[in-house]
């Protein structure tokens, strides 16, 4: 084989692996937003039969063959394509070691667990989801087992999610966050408590939803590229490419901030995507690296930018405009102060930023215990309860404010939790460094989120998957990783509202 032929093949590989992916994201999606709630079967067929053709496609004889003479050739390839075969090869020798009945079996397990989860959690009925959970959580015990033999089972995962990851940075940087969040969030509560009536009353959705959209358009979106559903669990997917995105939001009639911080939120993920360069669409590096680097995009977007004094200003007249019945007696600064009261609440997409780490804190500590086989399915209610009143000081009042609150069990996250606290310690070191040529409040208060974007997309987005987290953090900061600038972020923003 000629090399040249064989970057041809390298090319029409990832496109036929993005058709496939673009047919199954599309299928889950489907059901996820639209989809009859009685059509998790017919789903499930579907993507069994369609997971066995990838499965046939990503380790058969001559895809193997391609990959390994590319490899052995690397040092004529392109930077670019010295990536994409490194990950093509990863996840096929992960492939290559699951057996293929377990892997198709899998992939028909997770439909039908979001299927039964979504009736658990409408229904408070943990019991129901259990089985499920139970056999996700073999099954992702016994895939890292074949995978990395000599490998903490769960230490895999996290590395999955964040390459370099494992649980003793993550017990270092959980650590050094409760070391200096929980007297913090002491120190607010023991100050006179922040109203947020404002964010409280009758908000009609399709009201919200002219909301969202306008959102979307002010933060740079391609709306052209980028549609929004509703689901009951927020989420972003990309199908095929980053030139086709999908973000979802929930809509809550009582409460207006709800779904427009979950569209900030999936918004910077969906900006993140479709900020990669053209020359990646259908290739593995398309999109985001992982998922601390994109939560970094998506926490940052929804809490440095969206709960800031800056944008709230330049937000609230739109507010006002949407809603005057509800919001007319108020001022943009009742509404900043509001999104930034600390407050220990029961539902993590809703908790402040102070309080955020502690909600990922149990989901961590839960599933290390689930992992090692030191925590049964059956006893994860009683421990959430136990350590929600221990972490954040609230009483669960049920399973759907509490252990099933989360989509993420369901479709086998198990180690994804971890990135949101790490995206969100990102986020705040990205703004340090921006800051030093961007004037972001400048731009917030006049909505031109442009400036910011490009330098994201010059910055991260553009890579897409080209470099790992560390390179990337280390060629966007010139410095190491220091969780101590997030905590300076938020005591900062404390003293501001609490008078610390």
């Amino acid at each position: 084989m000629e090399l040249q032929e064989a970057r041809g093949q390298l090319m029409k590989l990832q496109e036929q692996m993005s058709a496939y992916d673009h047919a199954m994201g599309l299928i889950s999606y489907d059901g996820d937003t639209v989809a009859p709630r009685g059509t998790a079967a017919n789903r499930a067929h579907a993507l069994g039969i369609l997971s066995e053709i990838t499965y046939q496609l990503s380790t058969g004889r001559e895809t193997v063959a391609l990959l390994e003479y590319l490899d052995e050739n690397r040092a004529e390839l392109t930077e670019k394509e010295q990536r994409m075969v490194f990950l093509l090869l990863k996840d096929i020798r992960f492939m290559q070691k699951i057996p293929l009945e377990e892997y198709v079996a899998y992939e028909k397990l997770i439909v039908e667990s979001q299927d039964v989860w979504r009736r658990a959690k409408a229904e408070n009925d943990f019991a129901s989801f259990a089985p499920y959970l139970e056999k996700i959580v073999a099954a992702r015990i016994r895939f890292a087992g074949y995978a990395a033999p000599d490998t903490d089972p769960y230490d895999y995962w996290l590395n999955e999610f964040e390459p370099g990851l494992n649980r003793e940075k993550c017990d270092q940087f959980f650590s050094r966050l409760r070391q200096r969040l929980v007297p913090l969030i002491q120190a607010c509560g023991e100050k006179a408590a922040v109203p947020d009536a404002c964010l409280h009353g009758d908000f009609p959705e399709e009201q919200q939803e002219k909301l969202a959209k306008w959102v979307m358009q002010a933060m740079g979106l391609p709306l052209d590229h980028v549609g929004l559903a509703v689901t009951e669990h927020p989420f972003t997917t990309s199908l095929g490419s980053h030139l086709d995105e999908r973000i979802t939001t929930h809509y809550y009639r009582e409460d207006v901030s709800s779904s427009l911080y979950s569209v900030i939120h999936e918004g910077g993920h969906a900006l993140y995507d479709t900020g990669s360069d053209d020359s990646l669409a259908y290739t593995v590096l398309d999109g985001g690296v992982s998922m601390g680097i994109h939560e970094s995009q998506s926490r940052f977007y929804e809490n440095i930018l969206g709960r800031s004094a800056a944008f709230c200003r330049f937000l609230f007249p739109k507010l006002q405009e949407l809603f005057p019945e509800q919001l007319l007696p108020y001022g943009w600064q009742d509404f900043y102060r509001a999104v930034n009261r600390v407050q220990p609440s029961l539902i993590r997409t809703e908790a402040d930023e102070v309080t955020y780490s502690l909600h990922v804190m149990v989901r961590y500590e839960l599933e290390k215990r689930l992992m090692a086989g030191a925590l049964a399915v059956a006893d994860l209610p009683a421990e959430w309860n136990r350590m929600y009143k221990e972490y954040l000081g609230v009483d669960v009042p049920d399973d759907t404010r509490g252990v099933l609150q989360d989509s993420h069990w369901s479709f086998g996250a198990i180690g994804y939790f971890p990135s949101y606290a790490l995206g969100s310690a990102y986020g705040a070191q990205f703004l340090k460094k921006m800051r030093e040529t961007v004037d972001v409040d400048a731009c917030l208060e006049r909505g031109d989120f442009a400036p910011i974007n490009e330098w994201n997309r010059e910055q991260i987005w553009q890579y897409g998957s080209l470099y790992t987290p560390a390179q990337v953090l280390e060629r966007v900061l010139g410095a190491p990783f220091d969780p101590d600038v997030y905590l300076d972020y938020l005591e900062g923003k404390c003293r501001e509202i609490y008078g610390l």
